[in-house]
């Protein structure tokens, strides 16, 4: 199967995130990977042997973008890509019959619209995946959705902080598979492959069957993954309507109260693993191209190893991404984390759904005698260390993880973080300082094309999934992604650990 397309036009606007990447390191890499990537590391190296300092690139805007009437609030910024060649990747799939004169061949579909939208990715993968899972339960063809932060179509992009970003980033960008409309392995292969929203629109307009999740909701008498899958399950038989969806207006079938109860995903665990949703998963090709060209700021190799774009497509999930031996991930949260974490405190919450799976290290609140809705002082610098720890902190944290059979030969760090370049470096520091690690990197010391930086975020899973220890935070989603992929792929609940 052909790679989606990269936009090659790109490839002079590289976002690099570190001024202080050895140049060395891209030589390693061009010896490696001058065969696969010679394009790419060309212009990263000419880059990186011209200047040791990076900075945005101001370009001009594109006509069709100067076109967009939004595009005049981002004056003087480069404005993100729009994925327009991925979109039609999706609409182009072979079960989109568009010329048919009839549809009653096709399989059932399920679409559940009221997905939540202006989340974290790590919010809105564990409700796909969720989602995902149900359709194939069912039989249906899972009908996908973009990675939505604004619904509006008149406006391509929407404020994060006081920069643009896609308002709507296709599904595809991010991963690859029967999520997003690849086939089913082996015995699956009659499963109902999936479809894109667009297609599931037109060919249901005016034959759609509406249903009330309030009213299957309302028996279940639990918020556990088991009991809503089940609940939806006995619905769906008894309902014959090829096009399905959800009550728009009632939000997702799996919510924030079931992700963040930590018993949620247990019983459901061993099937949802099991589960071609989970085992045939993959990183879109964008996304694990970044990993490839990156593979020597995450870990340096010494020996041979061959890309992730060079595998067979069908390779699955487990054998795709084994872990790297001697490498050592942190997932750090910043930023709004400082908000976050007291808010956690004040309502003594527990890790979530997807970090509290069978095996690993549980955490339950600690006991204390404070009013519903607050907390001792205490329990919140508890809640604090293991939720924003400091640079002391981290060091301490992995010096403990290091005691652990499973941790040895640990050679390389890498830091999956959203914090500011200043401290980052300073931790970095402090890291190296500890002494025994060869290699201390971050997220940002990748250096991503213009598509790329966009889809960061699943790059950073992409390495944390492959760790051979990784350190997490309990209260994350997008650790909790890392966290399930490592569980379902058989990796000792040792090697996943929480700060």
């Amino acid at each position: 199967m052909a790679l989606l397309p990269i936009n090659l036009r790109d490839l002079n606007g590289y976002s690099v995130k570190s001024d202080n990447i050895n140049g060395t390191l891209c030589l390693r890499y061009v010896a490696r990977h001058y065969m696969v990537f010679g394009l790419t590391a060309f212009v990263v190296f000419m880059l990186l042997l011209g200047k040791l300092s990076f900075h945005e690139v101001i370009v001009e805007v594109p006509l069709a973008e100067q076109a967009r009437p939004e595009s005049s609030r981002w004056s003087g910024l480069r404005l993100p890509p729009l994925y327009s060649q991925y979109h039609e990747h999706e609409l182009s799939l072979p079960q989109h019959r568009w010329h048919a004169a009839w549809h009653e061949g096709e399989p059932k579909f399920l679409f559940i619209p009221g997905h939540s939208r202006g989340s974290g990715w790590g919010n809105i993968w564990q409700e796909i995946l969720l989602n995902a899972y149900l359709s194939y339960k069912l039989n249906r063809a899972f009908v996908f959705y973009n990675y939505t932060w604004n619904d509006d179509a008149s406006q391509d992009y929407s404020d994060y902080g006081g920069k643009p970003i896609p308002s709507r980033v296709p599904l595809s960008a991010l991963i690859a598979g029967p999520m997003v409309g690849g086939a089913f392995p082996g015995t699956d292969h009659h499963a109902s492959l999936s479809i894109a929203e667009q297609y599931y629109h037109t060919v249901c307009d005016g034959r759609k069957r509406v249903l009330d999740r309030e009213e299957v909701h309302k028996d279940l008498g639990s918020w556990m993954v088991d009991s809503i899958t089940e609940g939806w399950v006995r619905k769906l038989r008894t309902v014959d309507d090829q096009c399905v969806e959800v009550e728009n207006s009632q939000g997702p079938i799996y919510n924030w109260v079931t992700f963040g109860d930590k018993s949620a995903m247990r019983a459901a665990w061993a099937d949802f693993a099991a589960s071609p949703v989970v085992s045939t998963f993959r990183w879109s090709p964008l996304v694990e191209l970044a990993f490839d060209n990156n593979r020597e700021v995450v870990a340096p190799t010494t020996i041979s190893e061959p890309p992730l774009s060079a595998l067979p497509y069908d390779t699955p999930n487990a054998g795709r991404y084994p872990a790297i031996p001697g490498l050592l991930v942190l997932h750090l949260r910043r930023g709004d984390y400082a908000g976050h974490c007291e808010h956690l405190a004040e309502w003594s919450s527990t890790f979530l759904a997807f970090n509290q799976l069978p095996g690993l290290e549980d955490f339950t609140p600690p006991s204390g005698s404070a009013p519903w809705g607050e907390n001792t002082p205490e329990n919140t610098a508890l809640y604090r260390r293991r939720c924003l720890p400091t640079i002391p902190e981290v060091v301490a944290r992995v010096r403990e993880v290091q005691q652990a059979h499973a941790a040895r030969g640990l050679e390389n760090v890498y830091i999956m973080t959203n914090g500011a370049l200043s401290w980052v470096e300073k931790l970095k520091v402090a890291l190296t300082d500890m002494g025994g690690f060869k290699h201390v990197a971050s997220s940002r010391d990748t250096v991503l094309n213009w598509e790329q930086k966009y889809v960061a975020q699943a790059m950073d899973m992409l390495v944390g999934q492959r760790a051979q220890v990784f350190i997490g935070n309990g209260w994350s989603s997008l650790t909790g992604g890392i966290v399930v992929m490592r569980h379902a792929n058989g990796f000792h609940a040792d090697t996943t650990r929480f700060f």
